[in-house]
């Protein structure tokens, strides 16, 4: 879920990536060593005869694969749909292989051709699914007559009936269809409602925010109207008993600026934005000096370095969640900054990045492919009686906010003992002022 930028309405996010990289990777190691021990029992503990080589290079395709993901985008990444659908599809592929090694369909484990199917009925959106039920379907359809004699015993001859056969390949199917279309539909609904509890506590929540403010602006109206009124009449009166002069201009300055007190206070009874505001877009500079304003009183030197080699410095939307995921990002680094926070802009014609780095202790290196994550703290690194400090909710939200706009994020040390940095990227289309 999404709030806009400005108080616009709720919206669901195009780029839902339900799922880490940890549980695919995770998940796919479990199949590599149930698949590892099965082979290997079979040909040494059993004695039954089997293509070896073959079943282990396969096998070791799928770690060769993990071991890429891992150390290319680390555990903490999450694929959108399209790239888990991918590996979901290969991990079918790659079981279908081992099946056409051992038997085809007559081999028991085919009915694990149906686990990558229910793994993104649960997870992944519907046409996702039916692309993998499709796939299930099209490979048992294969294995049932393209497949390799299954394992046994030497000397022995193992038939099957091919009705029997043929109900293998039916059950599979049905399997297949059912959690297809039962499952996903039951996940989809749940992830609906699950959304829909969000948005509405997401709403509630504006709303109580903005009726507090309304509440505080008409207040603060109400209370200073009067006052206002009585300095507008008493400048007014001494005006006209003042003759030309210095004195004259003096209290009409006085008059000229309760009127516009007035105005002011008129424009926040409706918390609105003013159309026309020449706020709105910002210079990346400006944007950033706004950000640090408040945490420049921290004791901590934070300073802003922009590299102009590339060309006009990017103006760019000024929001909420700019200027909320931002500030989190650099008042994190500032709280554990030994002394300065360095924070730099940089540009070319395709991407606009800011880099934020610290000459503190540098992100804990258990947690750093974790970073982002709701409730992940990193009390551990304050100093003995220091107030526990972390990157939890704050790092997260911010987090969530700036990808809405098109961002990229790296957590990352910049030495080997420590200075934290955080890169954050945006494609320049889609955070510029055209």
């Amino acid at each position: 879920m999404a709030l806009g930028n400005t108080g616009g309405p709720i919206t669901v996010n195009g780029s839902w990536r339900p799922v880490r990289l940890a549980t695919l990777v995770g998940l796919r190691w479990l199949a590599i060593a149930g698949q590892a021990v099965g082979v290997l029992f079979v040909e040494f503990g059993l004695g039954f005869p089997m293509p070896l080589a073959e079943c282990l290079m396969l096998i070791a395709l799928s770690v060769l694969l993990n071991l890429w993901l891992v150390f290319r985008l680390g555990e903490g990444y999450r694929p959108t749909s399209q790239v888990a659908t991918v590996q979901l599809a290969w991990d079918l592929c790659q079981l279908s292989g081992l099946l056409a090694l051992t038997g085809g369909l007559q081999n028991p484990f085919s009915l694990l051709l149906l686990a990558p199917v229910s793994v993104s009925a649960t997870t992944l959106p519907q046409r996702s699914t039916f692309i993998l039920a499709a796939l299930a379907v099209l490979l048992a359809s294969l294995l049932s007559v393209f497949h390799l004699d299954l394992p046994w015993v030497p000397d022995r001859d193992l038939v099957f009936d091919r009705v029997y056969v043929i109900g293998i390949w039916v059950s599979i199917i049905c399997g297949t269809v059912f959690i297809a279309a039962y499952t996903n539909r039951v996940a989809h609904e749940a992830r609906q409602l699950s959304d829909a509890l969000a948005a509405t506590e997401l709403a509630l929540s504006r709303h109580e925010q903005l009726s507090a403010l309304d509440g505080l602006a008409a207040a603060a109206a109400h209370e200073l109207g009067t006052p206002l009124s009585t300095i507008l009449l008493a400048a007014r009166e001494i005006r006209d008993e003042v003759p030309e002069g210095a004195v004259r201009e003096d209290i009409q300055l006085i008059i000229s600026q309760a009127q516009r007190c007035r105005e002011i206070l008129v424009k926040l009874r409706s918390l609105r934005d003013t159309p026309g505001d020449p706020f709105a877009a910002v210079p990346v500079h400006d944007l950033l000096a706004e950000v640090i304003t408040p945490l420049e009183e921290g004791g901590k030197s934070i300073s802003i370095r922009t590299d102009k080699s590339a060309g006009a410095e990017p103006v760019i939307k000024r929001n909420a969640a700019l200027l909320y995921g931002l500030g989190n990002l650099i008042e994190n680094a500032a709280q554990f900054a030994e002394q300065a926070v360095l924070i730099d802009a940089s540009w070319d014609k395709v991407a606009l990045t800011v880099t934020i780095t610290d000459d503190g202790p540098g992100f804990p290196s258990e947690l750093i492919t974790r970073l982002g994550e709701p409730y992940l703290t990193t009390r551990a690194r304050n100093a003995e009686g220091a107030e526990p400090g972390g990157l939890g909710l704050g790092i997260f939200i911010a987090k969530t906010l700036l990808e809405r706009t098109g961002a990229r994020i790296r957590f990352e040390n910049e030495l080997v003992d420590g200075h934290a940095r955080v890169r954050v990227v945006w494609p320049r289309a889609a955070i510029e002022v055209s």
